[in-house]
């Protein structure tokens, strides 16, 4: 399988990618759009002339996002929706809402580094909020996606998805002492294997997913893990954070194609063990065994009260 590379790279910014792309009379959402990345990925697809829905926890910061978004892109189809990852109801009621079909899912929203924290079900809070409520809403969309006949799920990743795989004899350290980094290690695992067990769930329906990381980005989302610990030569701004979020979300070159990971606006090469620098891909994420059982463990667990364990 020949690894997909493109003009673009680690400086690149979400607007250069976005550039040329005409999504008119195309529909996106982005979850966790008020703040960070989030916003940046959002003004770019606007750009493309989508009209996008900006899927958030906190309204009114997501109403003035999208006040700012508007003017600043001239593009007037800018929404927002209220949805919280970690309430099932939230996901169920947000999928429920939705009327005609969705070409762009932009699974961006995510918490990073708490303190051990639960859902009401039990559930450890960061493999609940990034992958859980992710998984959740794609599935209540599918039907949406599948009406448009060429959809594309974009699931931000981590580098730190090399720090854990899914630990599927004990996901929300019911036995194992909490650590904060390995749960959120974990959660974005999950990230990429619902990549690839969405692509080969659904790619009979024009549905393709694909994962990323956006590098190292200085924003709220470090806010528990003590700040950003990246030397500052190799952060990124918010604009060059999302460009390969909206590279994943555009590309023509990626028409088709899912089940990849993708670093610096290309795919990224599979390592045999961790790297210093975080690049690359674990083996573990995008193994097709694992994306499949972390597919029938969710939907397990959706269908369940859950207990924790």
């Amino acid at each position: 399988m020949t690894r997909i590379t493109t003009p673009f790279g680690t400086r690149s910014t979400a607007a250069e990618v976005a550039a040329g792309i005409d999504l008119s009379g195309r529909r996106v959402i982005v979850t966790g759009a008020p703040s960070g990345i989030g916003i940046e990925t959002a003004r770019a697809l606007a750009l493309t002339g989508a009209d996008v829905t900006l899927a958030v926890r906190n309204t009114g910061a997501g109403e003035r996002v999208a006040a700012d978004i508007a003017a600043t892109t001239g593009n007037r189809n800018i929404h927002v929706a209220s949805l919280d990852l970690a309430s099932r109801a939230s996901v169920a009621a947000f999928a429920a809402g939705w009327a005609g079909p969705l070409h762009v899912l932009v699974n961006n929203a995510g918490v990073m580094a708490l303190p051990e924290q639960r859902t009401q079900e039990g559930w450890e809070m960061q493999f609940a909020t990034n992958h859980l409520g992710h998984f959740a809403l794609a599935v209540g969309l599918r039907a949406a996606l599948a009406a448009d006949g060429a959809a594309r799920i974009v699931s931000v990743s981590s580098s730190a998805h090399q720090l854990s795989p899914v630990v599927f004899d004990d996901i929300h350290f019911a036995f194992r002492a909490y650590d904060p980094m390995l749960a959120y290690g974990q959660s974005k695992t999950a990230n990429v294997l619902f990549a690839v067990g969405a692509t080969a769930r659904w790619a009979g329906d024009g549905i393709t997913a694909n994962a990323l990381t956006p590098g190292a980005i200085a924003t709220n989302l470090q806010r528990h893990a003590g700040g950003m610990k990246t030397p500052p030569e190799r952060r990124k701004t918010p604009e060059q954070g999302a460009a390969t979020s909206v590279l994943v979300a555009t590309s023509p070159l990626l028409a088709g194609v899912g089940g990849r990971y993708f670093l610096d606006c290309n795919e990224a090469a599979c390592v045999p063990r961790r790297t210093w620098d975080m690049g690359g891909v674990a083996p573990y994420a995008l193994d097709p065994g694992n994306a499949e059982r972390l597919w029938e463990e969710s939907l397990g667990l959706l269908r369940s009260p859950g207990t924790g364990s």
